[in-house]
Parts: C-alpha cells; structure tokens; sequence
C-alpha cells in the first residue's frame, strides 16, 4: 500500500494519531491541518504577527517524522517549550521556527516543506485555508443560547453546540490542497476536537467541494471518548449527524469505531448508513490508554477498510 496517495484532514493530537497509522501504510501522504487556533503559543503568534496558527501544523510534522535516530532528534527538538516568565514562555520552538520560515522565505507552503524536510516528514503538512480562521458558534445553556467567537471558547464553552461557522466564511485556499485531493486514492477524516478539528474541513466551501468529488475512498475515525464541554453529551451516531447537518452531501465508505467506544452499535450503524457508508468496528484503543489511538492497530484497521478485509464488522450496511 506504499503507494496509496492519502490526505487526511484534521488537527492536533487526533490528526497525529491518525498520521502516525497512515505513515505505516504510504509514502504518499498530505495532511491537510485547521488554521483557526487562536490559544497557547500558537494564539500569540497568530496575533503578533497576522500569521496562520503554527501548533497544529507542527504537531502534523512532528507526527509525520521518519523514524531515525536524526529525525527522532528533531522532532523533540521542535517539541521543546521554554518554561519561562518572560516573552519566550510557553513557545514551542517548532513554532518559532515555522514563524521564522514564513517571515525569511514569504511562503508558507516553502517553509513547511522545508521544516519536512529537516524531520524527513513521510509525506507533506499543508495548512486547511491560506489565512488564519476563526470559528463561531452558538451555545444553547438551558432556555439561553448565546453566540461564542474563537476556538479555545467555542471548545471549552458548556452547552449544546450549534451554527457552527467560519469567518471569512468562503477564505482562499491553497491550490496544492485541492490537487492533493484531486489525486487521492484515500481520504481520512478524523479523530479529533469535532467541532474544532475535524467538522472546519467541511464548512470551506472550496475544499468540502473537493472532498465531496474525489475519487478517493473516504473514510471516518471515530473518536475514542467524549470531550469534556465540546461533545459532552454525543453518541458516536451524533457525531456523524454533525457532518450530515452541515454538509448534507457528504458521502462516506467506512466508519471506523471502537466497539468499547459504542454503546449502541445499530444506531451508529443507522447514521453511518445515511452517509452511504459501512462501520468496521475494530479494537484500535491504545492498551496504555484507552483514550489514544494506537498507530499500529488504527493502521491495520484502514488498511482492511481499503481492501475491503470487514471480517469482523459485527454490522454492515446491506448490499
């Protein structure tokens, strides 16, 4: 399968899960990152220097790092914060680095490829939208609904989520995201903050445009828990209802789940099938933590989806 073409999209650690499998499976892999973080070191920088958010972007590299002991280096050199009182701390030298690039070469997409290229990345980070986003949504609390402005509120905000939408609503986007697309044989969508992470992907026209008519096989992750305020109150079957609802015609292949993750497999069976779609439920809980995707079981359970290897998928879509 080395040579799969793959995109996935999504942002922060769920993204580097999903990395972390595909690295195990192609050469060939994109991953498209959201721009629209706006806390932490990324935040400051976004706001100092009117660039695009530069966290997720190196969590996508650092995922995507080849495994030798120079590259291992890197990475954990880019991974390095400064613990400090002053203007430095709490920075990720990753970041400053990326922020650095940007500002000497003019070029995001130019200094990307060039921090791949020091970790000897197995495939290629892109940023979601070419200007930094911001994500707006409405928050029912009881009989009150109130709107929230920018990620980190919008994640931690108590309540039920809804209206979810980015400002500017139809931003630019890279032509090497859409030609990334164009050639995939393989799209993967999620884990990851739903509403924050993976659901931004499909509210830019351009790009949910284009992920809606690849040819490629697409396929969902499910996550492996509820997040605290963002999806407190979802079933896995919710989650999918959230793509549905703000993009109806998003079609999908497979949905991949954790069967400890799903209380009511049928239902989640029932949403998936609204999207075309059939659920391979497979163990790809890390043993260490049942809240971590494991590369090699997350890998192994894509690489079946692909090859159409639904063993043991307890419920299937009928044919």
């Amino acid at each position: 399968m080395d040579t799969l073409h793959t995109v996935a999209l999504g942002g922060g650690h769920g993204l580097s899960a999903t990395l972390r499998a595909l690295r195990l499976l192609s050469d060939h892999i994109t991953a498209v990152v959201t721009v629209a973080d706006d806390g932490g070191s990324s935040g400051r920088l976004r706001e100092e220097f009117d660039i695009l958010p530069p966290g997720d972007l190196r969590m996508a590299l650092v995922a995507l790092c080849e495994g030798t002991s120079a590259s291992r280096a890197w990475r954990e050199v880019l991974q390095h914060r400064f613990t400090s009182d002053g203007p430095l701390g709490g920075h990720a030298l990753g970041n400053l680095l990326i922020a650095a690039l940007w500002d000497y070469l003019g070029d995001e997409i130019a200094g990307l490829d060039m921090v791949g290229q020091l970790l000897r990345t197995g495939g290629r980070v892109l940023p979601m939208a070419a200007i930094p986003l911001v994500i707006e949504a409405d928050v029912k609390n009881g009989d009150e609904t109130r709107t929230v402005r920018g990620q980190v509120r919008v994640a931690e905000a108590p309540g039920e989520l809804t209206n979810v939408h980015l400002l500017p609503p139809n931003p630019p986007i890279h032509p090497e995201v859409l030609d990334a697309i164009h050639r995939a044989d393989l799209i993967v969508l999620g884990p990851g903050s739903w509403y924050t992470s993976v659901l931004p992907h499909l509210l830019v026209p351009q790009l949910a445009k284009a992920i809606r008519s690849s040819r490629a096989q697409r396929i969902i992750v499910m996550n492996l828990s509820q997040q605290a305020s963002e999806t407190a109150n979802l079933t896995p079957a919710d989650h999918l209802q959230v793509l549905q609802d703000h993009d109806p015609e998003l079609q999908c292949d497979v949905v991949i789940a954790d069967p400890l993750a799903v209380a009511d497999p049928q239902r989640l069976v029932q949403a998936a099938e609204r999207m075309n779609a059939t659920v391979l439920f497979r163990q790809v809980r890390s043993a260490q933590a049942a809240d971590i995707h494991d590369p090699l079981r997350l890998a192994g359970a894509i690489r079946d989806a692909v090859e159409g290897s639904l063993g043991d998928v307890r419920y299937q879509k009928q044919q």
